[in-house]
């Protein structure tokens, strides 16, 4: 368990849970869910302390609950976000998660594997409870403790989160970079796969692999929309709160629906991406059926062209084979010649006819 004390310029680290809420300023608990789940009484306790009530019931299932959606819930005193992110790897997921099923084809499907990362924000409060040994919690306490050192150090203005919701925002945006990331390696991916696809010296065999990739685009775009719900629920909960009291309390009102906006409008090019993803991969395999048939046109339209060529030669052959007793040029010493010139006469011209008509002639490509 790791909490922070955050009071303007100043990031303090402990592992100890407060006793009394902090004079200025806000408090940052991030615990792993095995730890809420154990030390659950502490934790509700320490809530009980700093900001006079605890989570109900339902919220407590639902931060421990590895299988949730993203949603948004809330009460008179605090709200719940539940958002899920990527898996970084194996020692970035839940014990009590149930093992995902093994994917084939490249390492980019087996990244889209997501665990639920809860948020309760109280007024000065913000509680997260994290997958174990979660990547993204300790990039962003890092980043967090860096950026405090830096500020004081240094003299310089930068921008540290201001409340507990400001917090949740930022995290939430770190995961949302995520997927921005997975993007492009599955675009990389895609444009690979096509590029076989509509390749004609090359025969595709990974129809199986290509199957998986649009299950997964179909997944991913369920976990973008859950996702998209939840902050949409969040922005609206911001947008009827009351009036702040003070024009800094009001920008701090204003700079939290702003940076709500910004994360819905970050998953929204994730969802839009995604979809541009799924239509690149169906129109992908619908341009090689359709190359596929070209080329079948191409092979038949040539054959009927050479069919056609023989067919006069055949006929002359069958001719000349009758059992009859009396043929023309049969018995003649320059028939054998003659019939020899006539069949390489009637190939050529057909053959120059079918030319000139393209009817041997290749298809670009």
């Amino acid at each position: 368990m790791r909490i922070f004390t955050i009071n303007g310029p100043l990031v303090a680290e402990t592992s100890l849970l407060p006793t009394a809420p902090p004079r200025a300023g806000f408090l940052w608990i991030a615990c792993a869910r095995r730890e809420f789940e154990t030390q659950q009484p502490q934790i509700q306790a320490t809530l009980q302390q700093l900001c006079g009530m605890q989570l109900v019931d339902l919220h407590v299932s639902d931060l421990l609950n590895t299988q949730l959606p993203s949603r948004y819930d809330y009460t008179s005193q605090y709200d719940v976000l539940v958002f899920r992110r990527l898996a970084t790897g194996t020692a970035d997921t839940d014990p009590a998660q149930t093992p995902p099923i093994k994917q084939s084809g490249p390492p980019v499907l087996r990244r889209i594997n997501t665990s639920p990362v809860g948020f309760a924000v109280f007024d000065q409060v913000l509680l997260t409870v994290h997958p174990d040994d979660c990547a993204v919690r300790d990039a962003f306490a890092a980043k967090l403790l860096q950026t405090g050192a830096t500020e004081v150090r240094n003299g310089v203005t930068l921008r540290l989160p201001v409340s507990p919701a400001d917090l949740m925002l930022r995290i939430v945006n770190q995961m949302v970079d995520g997927y921005l990331d997975l993007r492009r390696e599955l675009t990389r991916q895609i444009d690979h796969w096509q590029a076989e696809l509509l390749n004609p010296r090359t025969r595709f065999h990974n129809w199986s692999t290509l199957l998986d990739v649009r299950l997964a685009l179909h997944r991913l775009d369920e976990i973008c929309e859950d996702q998209r719900a939840a902050v949409q629920d969040w922005t609206d909960a911001v947008g009827s709160w009351p009036p702040a009291d003070t024009p800094a309390a009001q920008r701090d009102r204003d700079l939290l629906a702003v940076r709500s906006r910004d994360v819905l409008e970050h998953i929204e090019r994730v969802v839009h991406h995604v979809r541009r993803l799924e239509q690149s991969a169906e129109t992908a395999v619908q341009m090689h059926f359709s190359a596929q048939g070209n080329r079948t046109n191409d092979i038949m339209r040539t054959l009927t062209a050479l069919t056609a060529i023989f067919l006069p030669l055949n006929l002359i052959a069958a001719i000349f084979g009758m059992n009859f007793d009396f043929i023309p040029l049969l018995h003649r010493q320059a028939g054998f010649w003659w019939a020899m010139g006539a069949m390489v006469f009637i190939a050529l011209a057909l053959g120059l006819l079918f030319w000139r008509k393209q009817y041997l002639a290749r298809t670009g490509r």
